[in-house]
């Protein structure tokens, strides 16, 4: 579906339909093995569905909530989710922002969304206790975290680790972000 109408409906950019497996799908991919045995996961910024859609259909034993402010993305998500039967996935048409102090998470997804330092403005609120955000970043992952410092600080938060996932075994990283709340 991605490749379709993807770039027809503002999704993605023109250069990256040839991409998507690699860049798209299999990044998103990366995060499966860092989510809990079970309970809720946000997917911040869903956008085309990436990481949300692809980790609802490696997990169906999770909840996902998918987080998108734009009318037409949730529409094409909407589309997406029907098309695939999937029945653990709800979608918010909200600003992250909107669910702070309504709802928390054990795990909060994003990919492409900000940098770190507003990045955890958005997420880190949605963090339940015991929980932590998976933040899928390039390769300037240190330097957002270095910049993120005082941010961390004033939500209380860490980064606990930065994994470095292969999914292929062919050099092509992928860095998540893992960031608890203290």
């Amino acid at each position: 579906m991605l490749a379709d109408e993807g770039e027809l409906r503002g999704l993605i950019g023109p250069r990256e339909v040839p991409r998507l497996w690699r860049r798209h799908i299999l990044n998103s991919a990366a995060v499966g093995s860092l989510l809990p045995a079970s309970g809720t996961v946000a997917d911040v910024g869903s956008g085309a569905g990436l990481p949300g859609i692809v980790l609802a259909i490696m997990r169906p034993d999770l909840e996902f909530d998918l987080i998108e402010p734009m009318e037409r993305r949730a529409d094409w998500l909407a589309e997406v989710i029907e098309a695939l039967d999937l029945d653990n996935v709800t979608i918010h048409q909200v600003r992250a922002e909107e669910l702070h102090k309504k709802r928390t998470y054990d795990v909060v997804t994003a990919r492409a969304v900000a940098g770190m330092d507003k990045l955890l403005r958005f997420t880190v609120p949605l963090i339940g206790a015991g929980g932590r955000l998976l933040a899928l970043k390039g390769r300037r992952v240190y330097e957002e975290i270095e910049d993120a410092k005082y941010v961390l600080k004033k939500f209380r938060a860490e980064v606990v680790a930065v994994h470095e996932i292969d999914v292929l075994g062919d050099g092509d990283v992928t860095f998540v972000a893992e960031v608890q709340r203290a």
